[in-house]
């Protein structure tokens, strides 16, 4: 009856918790504005003493930049797992304000008619601070019912994630004896749909390159010189062109290998979403799918590599014309990587792959940036299969095990400098327009998302 007495408790203190996402969402803890530094501060400060009323010990840590929320609860319950809960209370500028509806520091309920459940708008309603405050709340009502947690449970809310995470890596060493956990669990990801929940198994890593290629000594007169003289912007967009079939594979040598076929039940799994391929594709403007023709678009989108340029510059690029053959041209390119792939293979291959095609009068530079590998959760486990039943029991479907095509890198982090995995379990949704104007986050979303939190400490 433990369970049954906390999600009823959370059912009527519902008002009370989204009066409370309000007060969190109407500070502009915008990160990467220095301007908005001390409003992060007191979004912090905000997190640390409610934490601090529902029996954590918290505290906010400085770092060189925004701060850390840490909180920890020990239960003495002999035996007890110890579970570690990230998010981040950091949000996006809101930038263009004149496309907001509404203020974007002020939150609001929008319902369509009365009986539309709602959404929340506002700045971080989704990204992040409505997700990570599902956990509080889930905390909060095991506490208020039973005057305690059934579990040891640590909290890192960080203050940097939409500007970097520059200081995370350096604080999880810091402070990774205090930190270590059986599990941690990510709050920043999406369902499957409004009524499917999801359990995020895997990301994709990310190799980013800048190359510049080199030909004549200065700018040439393209009268003068054509013919004549390398153009570095013919010679850059040859080889870019050779890097993909017209199948859709990267063309470049080994960089398929260590790749493997998704398990046949997880495609099968994947096939019976209902996944609209035309209306993903049309939503931005588009027909057909540019990656491998063999595989479905959700392969392609969370289980296959792939290799893009992000932009190429060179030349005069101003208003008017002229005719001008440029001295150096160059190019950035990503290279989303899946399991199995070596982020160094990778970089080297295609170095490799554009040295060979320079011409021998002309030179090329490189210029590596970020690489990551990427991440594929190991699904068995208590855990996993605890999260799994309790997000089933909560919704009444089964939990879709979907893959993110982009890059989460705290997994990384908290892999490198923890030695954990990370359970990503998200509520967020696809049209919730995080990074975006009129940003919302389902009443739903945040009611089921408390709800599961609260089912899985019981179930932990």
């Amino acid at each position: 009856m433990t369970t049954a007495q906390i999600l009823d408790h959370l059912d009527q203190d519902f008002d009370g918790a989204t009066s409370r996402l309000f007060e969190l969402l109407s500070i502009p803890s915008i990160s990467t504005d220095p301007g908005f530094a001390g409003d992060c501060v007191r979004a912090a400060e905000w997190l640390q003493q409610d934490l601090a009323s529902i029996g954590f010990d918290a505290r906010v840590e400085p770092t060189p930049g925004h701060p850390m929320v840490v909180g920890h609860y020990r239960t003495d319950k002999p035996g007890a797992k110890h579970i570690l809960f990230y998010g981040h209370y950091d949000v996006q500028p809101p930038d263009p304000l004149d496309l907001w509806e509404t203020p974007p520091f002020e939150p609001r309920i929008e319902r369509k008619d009365n009986t539309d459940e709602g959404r929340i708008v506002a700045r971080g309603a989704m990204d992040d601070k409505g997700q990570l405050m599902t956990f509080v709340e889930a905390c909060r009502a095991w506490a208020k019912v039973k005057g305690s947690l059934p579990l040891n449970i640590t909290l890192l809310f960080e203050g940097e994630e939409e500007s970097g995470s520059t200081n995370l890596e350096p604080f999880l060493e810091k402070f990774k004896d205090e930190l270590k956990a059986d599990m941690v669990f990510v709050c920043d990801t999406l369902m499957w749909d409004k009524e499917t929940p999801a359990i995020t198994a895997m990301l994709r890593g990310m190799v980013a390159e800048e190359v510049k290629v080199k030909a004549a000594s200065r700018d040439l007169h393209s009268g003068l010189y054509g013919n004549a003289a390398q153009n570095p912007i013919n010679i850059i967009t040859r080889i870019l062109g050779d890097m993909r079939t017209a199948d859709g594979h990267v063309n470049i040598p080994g960089f398929y290998d260590g790749v493997t076929d998704i398990d046949p039940d997880v495609l099968a799994q994947w096939q019976s979403l209902g996944f609209d391929e035309a209306a993903f594709l049309g939503d931005i403007g588009l027909e057909k799918a540019a990656g491998e023709k063999d595989r479905h678009l959700l392969e392609q989108i969370w289980t296959r590599p792939t290799c893009d340029v992000n932009g190429i510059t060179g030349g005069y690029t101003g208003d008017g014309f002229k005719t001008v053959i440029p001295a150096q041209a160059s190019a950035k390119l990503s290279f989303r990587l899946v399991s199995g792939q070596d982020p160094k293979k990778i970089r080297t291959a295609f170095q490799e792959f554009v040295r060979t095609r320079i011409p021998s009068d002309c030179s090329v530079e490189f210029i590596d940036h970020s690489a990551t590998p990427a991440f594929a959760m190991d699904t068995s486990g208590p855990f996993m299969e605890a999260a799994d039943r309790e997000l089933a029991a909560e919704f009444g479907k089964p939990t879709a095990y979907i893959g993110c095509g982009g890059s989460i890198p705290i997994v990384e982090n908290f892999k490198n400098a923890l030695g954990m995995d990370a359970a990503l379990i998200g509520f967020g949704l696809e049209d919730d327009k995080a990074h975006s104007p009129n940003e919302k986050y389902e009443v739903s979303s945040f009611r089921h998302a408390s709800r599961f939190w609260a089912r899985l400490l019981g179930a932990l």
